[in-house]
């Protein structure tokens, strides 16, 4: 029987990753499929290291020589699910990154996750203001450094290798201590209401 094609020419932009990646989650292991294609997929096989690393298989069959020529890529599946990989090295996660305005200098971007999880780094002295927590229970580990954890009733002395539970909406300030602080942050994955939808 001749290898399923996918024609990724004719599937509408917004839709061309999706379909494909919806293709590849029905194949059984060791099945493939030929994506049909008018240029290198290359941000198509970063997406797939990303959220499928060392469980799919990428060869290419046919690459255009020419703008618009014919690529042919076999995609296949290696397993049954995505493998466990490893994601970063907490001991050194965020050196040298410059953190957005909530200090977060990594976060999970896979987006067949159920789960969030991110690293904050404060400055020393550096704190969050006192906040209310999201509508969800979190996980916090102190990856380095020392600081203080203000709550409604008190103070919590945070170190290195401590591991904190935060209920749902929670008041909560973090202070960093005078070495900074680095915490890695997991939690379920947030819903973001499709307001557009709605409407």
């Amino acid at each position: 029987m001749p290898e399923a094609e996918l024609d990724a020419r004719v599937l509408p932009k917004p839709e061309k990753h999706k379909t494909i990646f919806a293709t590849f989650a029905k194949l059984a292991v060791g099945e493939s499929f030929v994506l049909l294609n008018d240029h290198e997929p290359e941000p198509l096989r970063l997406e797939f290291e990303r959220e499928h690393p060392g469980s799919y298989g990428w060869e290419y069959l046919e690459k255009g020589r020419d703008r618009g020529a014919l690529w042919r890529t076999r995609i296949s599946r290696l397993s049954s699910t995505a493998v466990p990989w490893i994601l970063t090295d907490t001991t050194t996660t965020g050196e040298g990154v410059e953190p957005d305005p909530a200090g977060v200098v990594w976060k999970l971007d896979v987006q067949s996750r159920e789960i969030d999880a991110d690293v904050t780094s404060l400055s020393a002295g550096q704190d969050t203001g006192m906040h209310v927590g999201p509508e969800i229970d979190a996980l916090i580990h102190v990856l380095s450094g020392s600081g203080r954890l203000t709550t409604e009733l008190g103070t919590v002395d945070l170190t290195s290798g401590a591991l904190l539970w935060m209920p749902r909406r929670s008041r909560r300030q973090f202070i960093a201590g005078p070495d900074g602080l680095r915490y890695l942050t997991i939690h379920q994955k947030r819903q973001f209401l499709n307001l557009m939808a709605a409407g």
